[in-house]
């Protein structure tokens, strides 16, 4: 006999888009698990049904509105466990429909900008489709070799990149006290603030703490055993370091997104066997949250990443 419980549910959500930006989320009614919960709304697919016809009835059937299948956009695949129950959250981003969405299932509805979303408000599942929206395609890392010495230049440097558009920032300098690591961070932090980007301090927790709003952490491959619980508020960004399945599993409950690599050869590591983007998609689809390649890697391949199922692309030299 099959185990039912054993085949994940597959479930389409349909990230609606309006043109100021905002998403459209739907609560959960009494009664329903995880009632109160708000999410992408959407729904499961019915028996022998396709994903993209089922998404396209569910939202009509949830808020009266009609997408066309090929306006949607994959944007990320979320395997997830309720209990003993398994599901797929398959999410689509639309900015175009028909009609205006109404609440035809007595849910309440709810549009936000995607930064202004409460994720303790969101349903577990829910939240890595929310930063997959939040996240940019490029991720730059400061370069290794910068020498203490160095640090108004690269203060200067870093906050002509957030000008210029950089969204996302991970301040690497192996060679500094972490003080003073702590003290660029508090140094761009109005500037990040203001233009919405995160920067994020390699490994230093207890800097992130301190620092508050706009500084999260990227945590180093070696810390994911050590911790049980997610280190931060969900106020506060975290990438995490993987290079297996092992590790970004367990990302999955203490990072917001993860970096996966070696996908290509690297000057800074020559031996380290690169996984390729065959390897990287098996790797990178299957886990529930999104995934950047790092290794080899230019801005330039942002969107060849995402056809791959990255969220994007991250990396030191080309990035600055």
């Amino acid at each position: 006999m099959n185990d039912t419980h054993s085949i994940p549910l597959h479930v389409m959500a349909g990230v609606l888009r309006d043109a100021q930006g905002r998403v459209l989320l739907a609560q959960r009614p009494a009664g329903k698990h995880l009632a109160g919960f708000w999410e992408f709304p959407g729904g499961k697919l019915e028996p022998g049904e396709p994903p993209q016809p089922a998404l396209v009835r569910e939202l009509n059937e949830e808020l009266g509105v009609l997408v066309e299948p090929q306006d949607g956009v994959p944007l990320i695949r979320i395997p997830w466990h309720y209990g003993d129950r398994g599901l797929l959250l398959d999410a689509w981003q639309f900015t175009r429909w028909r009609g205006t969405p109404m609440p035809l299932e007595g849910q309440a509805l709810n549009w936000q900008m995607p930064w202004e979303v409460d994720l303790t408000t969101l349903a577990p599942a829910d939240r890595p489709i929310l930063q997959a929206l939040r996240l940019p395609s490029v991720y730059a890392i400061t370069p290794a070799d910068v020498s203490p010495c160095d640090a108004d230049a690269w203060h200067a440097h870093i906050a002509d990149a957030i000008e210029r558009g950089a969204r996302l920032i991970q301040l690497r300098f192996p060679l500094w006290p972490a003080e003073q690591v702590r003290d660029l961070a508090e140094r761009l932090q109005p500037l990040a603030l203001q233009h919405r980007a995160r920067l994020l301090l390699n490994g230093d927790i207890e800097g992130a703490r301190r620092l508050g709003p706009g500084v999260g952490v990227h945590l180093k491959a070696a810390q994911l055993d050590a911790l049980t619980d997610r280190p931060l508020p969900w106020s506060q960004l975290i990438g995490a370091s993987c290079h297996d399945a092992a590790q970004l599993s367990l990302s999955v409950h203490l990072a917001d997104f993860a970096t996966l690599s070696p996908v290509a050869p690297t000057a800074s590591h020559p031996d380290a066997p690169a996984l390729g983007w065959p390897r990287f998609q098996g790797l990178a689809e299957p886990a529930a949250l999104p995934v950047y390649a790092l290794g080899g890697m230019a801005p330039t391949l942002a969107e060849q990443a995402r056809r791959h199922g990255a969220q994007g692309v991250a990396g030191i030299g080309s990035f600055w």
